[in-house]
């Protein structure tokens, strides 16, 4: 066995991912993997155009294998993109950690790992959907393809704006809103298991609270999902003579104005108690009206968060 070349660093760390016959070292900081350039070629036109050229003069080399630096790469990423590439079923997890993720588009990204990249935003994609079918689809509770943690719903926006992954924003943007009640919580953000804080940029504090001052009014509005609180009245088909439908309606407007709160997607339920004693005929209405409003505000919703539409909202490749 060859001795490390001399200009090998020998504060060194080797990682758990050495495999005794690997063709080239990865090298993060100061934490070395020995991997296959075969299975990294596979993956990623970077490396296979990469292995195709002569090294340079006075290339570092351990074992005679070529030591690729990795500049401005975390450890944690690297280790995580490996094992996605070693070990297929940790890409079959049902849910993830964030941090797999983030790692997973940065280097996926930056070394054109082109698979783990489009496998990462599908999970980000999958619970901030596009379609308001998709949205209504979704179990509870949120994020489901990711493990949930304090905080999360706040990363997962700066991680979708720090990597230019547009079209989760504008259901990302609800689902914190509806998680987070109070424009002070939205402010302060929520502090992580390991003490430190999640938060979002000012711009992106900026499109959020924008978005639910434009939302609380919308929903309200004739058009929006809670217009009938307002707008609707019994028609000539309403059954209930004694005026309860009408009644259950200033009821529910009565409790709105009481304690306003973000329904701007939010569906109507016949069977719910404060529903109950609303006729067939009517609730058919209603149920219609609040639909209506909700396609039309999914129509709108990254707009109300400053947010170019839905057809034109790309993310970068």
């Amino acid at each position: 066995m060859s001795s490390p070349s001399a200009t090998e660093k020998t504060s060194t760390t080797r990682s758990t991912m050495w495999h005794s016959d690997g063709s080239v070292i990865l090298q993060a900081q100061d934490t070395q993997f020995r991997v296959h350039w075969s299975i990294l070629a596979l993956n990623s036109t970077f490396f296979r155009d990469l292995q195709g050229l002569p090294q340079p003069p006075g290339q570092p080399t351990i074992d005679g294998c070529p030591v690729i630096d990795l500049a401005g790469d975390d450890v944690a990423d690297v280790e995580y993109l490996l094992k996605a590439l070693y070990s297929p079923p940790f890409l079959c997890q049902k849910a993830l950690p964030l941090a797999v993720i983030a790692a997973h588009i940065r280097l996926g990204r930056k070394y054109d790992f082109r698979e783990v990249l489009d496998l990462a935003v599908e999970r980000l994609s999958f619970d901030n959907p596009t379609t308001l079918a998709e949205y209504d689809a979704l179990p509870a509770p949120y994020p489901t393809r990711i493990l949930p943690y304090d905080g999360i719903e706040f990363d997962i926006i700066t991680l979708a704006r720090e990597n230019a992954i547009m079209s989760v924003l504008p259901c990302a943007y609800y689902h914190l809103l509806i998680l987070h009640k109070t424009v002070d919580k939205l402010f302060e953000g929520v502090q992580r298991s390991n003490g430190s804080r999640a938060s979002l940029s000012l711009n992106a504090l900026r499109e959020c609270v924008s978005g639910r001052d434009k939302l609380m009014h919308a929903q309200l509005d004739q058009q929006g999902s809670c217009g009938w609180y307002r707008f609707w009245a019994p028609g000539s088909d309403c059954t209930n003579s004694n005026g309860r439908c009408a009644q259950t309606r200033d009821a529910r407007l009565r409790a709105y104005l009481d304690s306003p709160a973000l329904r701007a997607l939010a569906g109507f339920d016949p069977q719910h108690e404060a529903n109950k004693q609303v006729c067939s005929a009517c609730k058919h209405h209603i149920s219609q009206s609040n639909a209506d409003g909700r396609r039309k505000t999914w129509d709108r919703l990254p707009a109300f968060f400053g947010l170019p539409p839905w057809g034109e909202l790309k993310d970068q490749p």
